[in-house]
């Protein structure tokens, strides 16, 4: 997700925050008078696209290759991104007309190789998708953040805001919750957002379409059912992407402020106007930059100013569906920046998103003519965090009260709305046709980016294999496919047989440990301990407190010890598992490497390490890991 201008002052003064905001006041204000006086440019539309992208290394790993990437790349339409391993490329704006579209994705095409080319040359690879499966926590530091000044002034503003971290809480088939000291979280999504420039006489009627549409349109496409191993929303970047830049405190909270990523409360009525002026009253100015010439004493001499101040503030706030000012050689615009639809899975289904949204841009407005009188707000809302939590599966209010599951609206009411929405733009037929027909097909087969990656783990988790191998796995195969340019429609269910070198999942604690645990307390008793190891059949169990951290570890060895001391079977009951725990247990941390954890279990001479950061327990791993990893080294050799 773009994350704005990079021209930023570091260090702001209450003097520096004021003079700000009186440039941005005045920005509005100009702005203003540029619509009154019917400055901004009408009668013309066009679009035009920002690609996002994961840089990988041959293990299917985030790369932190962004700046020698660029350095090779030398073009001006690729920058960065808020981390060192996401790329963003921006095509050129195109007049809305017959061969947009296809002329759009050539320039994709053109810059996707770009983009491997050099990636390929530095060793690595380029992956679009929404969330990257082969995240984890460890890639979200300070030190994979691009070295952009804006980044860390964001950085350091909205971490101020929120008190020193922020949380994150997604529940979907599994649940993850965390929290983070920086907003690196951020720089898990990636996106594919569309721009729409209109007409200011047109823009509140079309800002609100847009609203409306989104819901479908995402539902559609999400491609995004990952976030660090769990399975969680089916486009999981619109929960993600909000939680990890919320500084509202919780005092905002009761007062029901929006997050500064946020859908919106109502329809425009009148003017973009009324969207900037909402967004300057609610939200703080977190950034500054240097203030150009007065706005008004520009347009009084006959120039366009540039609202770098209105900018720059609209840069820190992320509606789905956000308005821009521009200017394009010398003449300035409005557009709509719709930022929902998320990276890949391939270039065609990427356009084919576009193209539907595009088509019921125009085909809504002219079926029902403002959207606002006969839809709710409400629904439109709703409507948008269904599509985010259950894509196709969800149901969808509609207009004039109408609701529907999402497959049944898509195919036999908004796709055909669509096909015609494209035709009276003067879209040609064979481009409405290879666009809308994937579209199509891909509701049809129920089968978008997010269906595909579940299904290929269902299917992965039957052919064994650790959680590590599948990701990495699942990864590879998103990057083969897209690289042969066909819809993931498609495409066939990733399958182990196909997987980059298996050792790869075993280079660190943190691949392999097991992380469903089964534990108790130093006060339970002894009996508690024993029957969990002939349940679960384990030979070791953590021992924590209220707080997860360890403090100790039961082994079956313990277990047998003590019964060879022959207590009675009812004194065995009344021992507490403090008083046959291990108490300062060997530990290793998830970024251990195998060969550091196989050194301590020989140093040491035993057969489990409990896995911990700052004291907490995160995992273990046993000699049961290793001995896989053995016979899996001994098969490849007979073979």
């Amino acid at each position: 997700m773009a994350m704005g201008e990079h021209e930023v002052s570091q260090d702001m003064s209450d003097d520096d925050l004021r003079t700000f905001m009186r440039a941005l006041l005045e920005d509005v204000h100009a702005l203003q008078k540029m619509l009154d006086d019917g400055i901004i440019e009408e009668g013309v539309r066009r679009v035009g696209v920002e690609q996002e992208m994961f840089l990988l290394d041959e293990a299917m790993r985030p790369a932190p290759l962004a700046l020698p990437v660029l350095q090779k790349l030398n073009d001006k339409q690729f920058t960065t991104e808020l981390a060192r391993f996401n790329l963003e490329c921006n095509s050129r704006p195109y007049v809305y007309d017959s061969k947009c579209l296809r002329n759009l994705e050539k320039e994709l095409r053109h810059l996707y190789r770009k983009a491997m080319k050099a990636t390929e040359e530095l060793g690595g690879t380029v992956a679009l998708t929404g969330i990257l499966p082969t995240l984890q926590k460890t890639d979200l530091g300070l030190d994979n953040m691009c070295p952009v000044p804006r980044y860390y002034a964001l950085n350091r503003a909205m971490l101020k805001m929120s008190g020193g971290k922020f949380s994150t809480h997604i529940k979907g088939l599994d649940e993850l919750r965390t929290t983070h000291d920086n907003v690196m979280l951020e720089a898990c999504n990636t996106s594919f957002q569309v721009h729409f420039q209109i007409s200011p006489h047109e823009f509140a009627r079309l800002y609100n379409v847009s609203q409306a549409v989104t819901a479908p349109v995402l539902a559609a496409a999400v491609n995004s059912p990952l976030l660090l191993g769990h399975r969680l929303w089916q486009e999981t970047r619109i929960a993600l992407f909000q939680q990890s830049v919320d500084a509202r405190t919780d005092v905002h909270h009761s007062r029901g402020m929006p997050a500064r990523v946020h859908y919106g409360d109502g329809w425009v009525n009148d003017s973009v106007i009324e969207l900037f002026r909402q967004d300057v009253a609610r939200f703080r100015v977190v950034l500054s930059n240097a203030i150009d010439e007065s706005p008004l004493k520009v347009l009084e001499r006959g120039d366009i100013p540039k609202l770098s101040a209105l900018c720059l503030h609209n840069g820190t706030i992320y509606r789905w569906n956000r308005p821009c000012y521009g200017i394009t050689n010398g003449v300035p615009h409005l557009r709509i920046e719709n930022r929902v639809l998320p990276s890949g899975p391939s270039i065609i289904d990427e356009m084919a998103n576009a193209a539907f949204y595009f088509g019921l841009m125009s085909g809504m407005l002219e079926q029902y003519g403002p959207i606002e009188e006969v839809m709710d707000f409400d629904a439109a809302k709703g409507n948008f965090l269904a599509a985010a939590r259950r894509g196709l599966s969800a149901d969808f209010d509609w207009v004039k009260g109408q609701r529907y599951p999402a497959r049944e609206l898509i195919t036999d009411h908004l796709v055909p709305l669509a096909r015609h929405g494209l035709k009276i733009s003067g879209i040609s037929d064979e481009d409405i046709g290879r666009y809308l027909n994937v579209v199509e097909e891909r509701v049809r087969r129920g089968k978008n980016g997010s269906t595909w990656m579940l299904q290929s783990l269902a299917s992965m988790a039957k052919e064994g294999g650790t959680k590590d191998e599948r990701l990495r796995t699942l990864t590879q195969a998103i990057v083969k496919r897209q690289r042969r340019g066909r819809p993931v429609h498609s495409w066939k269910l990733a399958s182990l047989t196909e997987s980059a070198d298996w050792r790869r999942s075993f280079q660190t604690v943190n691949q392999f440990m097991d992380t469903e645990l089964f534990t108790v307390r130093a006060q339970d008793i002894v009996d508690l301990a024993a029957s969990l190891m002939e349940w679960e059949k384990v030979k070791y169990i953590p021992v924590e407190d209220d707080e997860g951290k360890l403090v100790g570890l039961v082994t079956h060895h313990d277990l047998l010890h003590l019964i060879s001391r022959r207590f009675e079977a009812e004194s065995v009951r009344t021992v507490t598992v403090e008083s046959i725990m291990v108490k300062d247990p060997v530990t290793v941390t998830p970024e251990s490497t195998t060969m550091q954890a196989i050194e301590l279990m020989r140093k040491h001479g035993i057969g489990s390490l409990p896995v911990v950061r700052d004291g907490r327990l995160l995992g273990i791993v046993t000699e049961r890991h290793f001995l896989e990893v053995a016979a899996r080294l001994m098969e490849q050799m007979g073979n």
